[in-house]
């Protein structure tokens, strides 16, 4: 008998290494609204990424990432690109929305609309994210665009995904 290998299903956390937690707190802040899942003294933080976290570890040992890099999801990367711009955070590219945090983590930002599988509605709804369709003059097909819903999305909520709402959604 053949035994089957484990299935990859998806990415629990990333961690980052920087120079000072506190100070990559602040950066990100800067540009992106999110949630502080814990902490671990000066030493690490959590932020919360949907179903997902970032780990920011303090210690940096290597020279800044050229190839490596991981992407993050926004709904709104040409607003994120003006601020990143109006901050004078260099991007790494011109096509796509990279550039280099403080400590040198690549991190390339892709819309929702581009990532490879959508989220179910019950998470979509919890995390307070709708998707839109509309005609597009360019494609055939409808262009979707994120938007927060201000009903489930307010600051100092988080929105409660319960196993059981899940297994529900899920069928």
């Amino acid at each position: 008998m053949t035994q089957s290998k484990p299935r990859l299903i998806g990415i629990n956390h990333v961690a980052l290494e920087v120079g000072d937690v506190d100070a990559a707190l602040e950066f990100y802040g800067q540009f992106f609204e999110f949630e502080l899942r814990g902490r671990h003294g000066d030493e690490m933080a959590f932020i919360d990424l949907g179903d997902q976290f970032i780990a920011l570890s303090r210690g940096r040992h290597q020279d800044p990432d050229r190839d490596r890099h991981f992407g993050l999801v926004v709904d709104d990367r040409e607003g994120l690109r003006a601020k990143l711009e109006t901050a004078g955070v260099k991007l790494t590219t011109e096509k796509r929305l990279d550039f280099l945090d403080p400590w040198g983590n690549q991190i390339e930002i892709v819309p929702y609309v581009d990532i490879q599988f959508l989220k179910d509605r019950a998470v979509l709804d919890a995390m307070g994210i709708r998707i839109c369709a509309r005609p597009s003059k360019r494609r055939r097909n409808c262009e979707r665009r994120v938007s927060r819903c201000p009903k489930t999305r307010r600051a100092g909520f988080t929105p409660p995904i319960a196993f059981e709402t899940l297994r529900k959604a899920a069928g």
